[in-house]
C-alpha cells in the first residue's frame, strides 16, 4: 500500500480536493470569495475552488508534519512581501483561513485536535492512504519501472 510520501504532491492534492468537494461538511465560508490568503499577496485567489485545494493541502501537511499548530501552518503558507525599496520580508498567511479549514476538516473526520496542535486522525489516514494507493497505481501504469513497487 502506497503512502503520501510515495506520490507527487500535486497529484495527491488535486485528487483529494475533488474528494473534499463531495463532502457535505466542507464548504467555503461566505467571505472566502473576497479575501486574500495573506498580506504578501496582491489579489484574491483566481480559482473558484481554492478553498478545497487549501483544505487538501492542509490535510497533506498535517499528515506529513503532525502534530502541527496553526502558527507553523501560517508560516508555511506565508510568503515574501516587498516593503518599499527595502529587501523582502517574510509575512505569515492569514490565520482565519487555516483555522476555519482545520475546523471543517475536524468535523469531517480527517484531522483531530491534540494538545500540541492538530494531527491526522486514523480515519483520515485511511482515506488519504487509499487515495495515494490509487494514484500510485495510475503512475505505475505509465512508468513500467515503478510496477514492481506497486
Amino acid at each position: 500500500m502506497a503512502k503520501v510520501f510515495d506520490v507527487p504532491a500535486d497529484d495527491l492534492i488535486s485528487k483529494l480536493s475533488d474528494q473534499l468537494k463531495k463532502d457535505k461538511k466542507i464548504n467555503p465560508p461566505v467571505w472566502a470569495s473576497y479575501v486574500k490568503t495573506g498580506p504578501h499577496v496582491e489579489k484574491i485567489p483566481q480559482s473558484r475552488d481554492w478553498w478545497y485545494t487549501r483544505c487538501a493541502s492542509l490535510v497533506r501537511k498535517v499528515y506529513l508534519h503532525g502534530p502541527i499548530g496553526i502558527s507553523d501552518l501560517k508560516s508555511y503558507y506565508g510568503g515574501r512581501k516587498r516593503i518599499g525599496y527595502n529587501l523582502d520580508h517574510h509575512k505569515d498567511a492569514g490565520g482565519a483561513i487555516i483555522r476555519n479549514a482545520l475546523q471543517q476538516l475536524e468535523a469531517s473526520g480527517y484531522v483531530e485536535k491534540k494538545k500540541k496542535g492538530r494531527s491526522i486522525s486514523s480515519e483520515g489516514m485511511k482515506r488519504v492512504d487509499r487515495l495515494a494507493t490509487e494514484i500510485f497505481k495510475d503512475i505505475s501504469k505509465l512508468n513500467k519501472d515503478l510496477e514492481r513497487y506497486a
